[in-house]
């Protein structure tokens, strides 16, 4: 059964979580992509392992994290050790299935900018910056990014680039080294983009009640769409309940969608 009554942000955070593949591991930050990580836990992907830039590796948060030291992340861990040891010897290595990347701007192969919005010396606004999202999307397996669908979100050009997605294409980011799967899928508001063989975004499915020129106006790029266009599956009832009940129940990360 389906709830026809649900926000863009519960939308974003069900369809990334059904990205998410049981016994994966997930480098996750706060926000939607934590609730995405908690939502496939207790539906599809029970040994999904989750662990945080901080330092913490198997978490099992008591109740929704405010931050990525949030003290609630150490309680039932598998393991507390140094940002470090995350990096090398998790992430470097090879052994982070997936990362949840966010930032300002994206393009069409992927890239993405956290650092500024106008020229970088004078810029209209300045961003957080990289943290450790350029490690993240160079090696983890696999990347993904959740954002509302618009055009000022998918320029044609960056302002600045943060993390590599494809760079140039998929031979441009093999050639400069980059291990990692790159960006795999976009959830959007409108539906989900996917790369190509050439590394470019396409349009790949449509949410209910969306359309691909919907899309293609929100996009600052001449958006391509794949010629056999899925449908995704409407949030059903129980997702809905997880979400509401027993991940976000005072709206923290939830009340902001439309």
């Amino acid at each position: 059964m389906t709830d026809n009554s649900y926000t863009s942000s519960e939308l974003l955070t069900i369809n990334a979580a059904r990205l998410l593949r049981d016994d994966d591991t997930v480098f996750v930050g706060v926000g939607l992509p934590n609730l995405a990580c908690n939502l496939a836990r207790r539906t599809h992907a029970p040994n999904l392992l989750m662990i945080y830039e901080a330092g913490v590796i198997g978490a099992q948060p008591a109740r929704l994290p405010l931050s990525i030291g949030d003290p609630t992340l150490v309680s039932g861990a598998l393991a507390v050790c140094s940002m470090y040891d995350i990096f090398a010897f998790y992430l470097q290595r090879g052994n982070v299935d997936v990362g949840f990347m966010g930032g300002a701007q994206i393009d069409r192969f992927g890239n993405i900018n956290a650092t500024v919005i106008g020229d970088y010396n004078h810029p209209k606004v300045r961003l957080p910056g990289s943290g450790g999202s350029m490690e993240i999307a160079a090696w983890a397996n696999r990347c993904y990014l959740l954002t509302p669908h618009q055009k000022r979100r998918f320029p044609e050009k960056l302002d600045f680039r943060t993390s590599a997605g494809f760079l140039g294409g998929r031979r441009e980011r093999e050639a400069a080294g980059l291990r990692g799967g790159g960006m795999l899928a976009v959830v959007t508001d409108l539906g989900l983009m996917e790369p190509d063989e050439t590394g470019e975004l396409v349009l790949t499915a449509l949410h209910p009640g969306a359309t691909a020129e919907q899309a293609r106006l929100n996009t600052g790029w001449e958006l391509k769409v794949a010629p056999e266009l899925r449908a995704t599956p409407p949030p059903t009832n129980d997702e809905l309940r997880i979400l509401r009940q027993e991940l976000d129940p005072q709206g923290i990360y939830l009340k902001g969608g439309a």
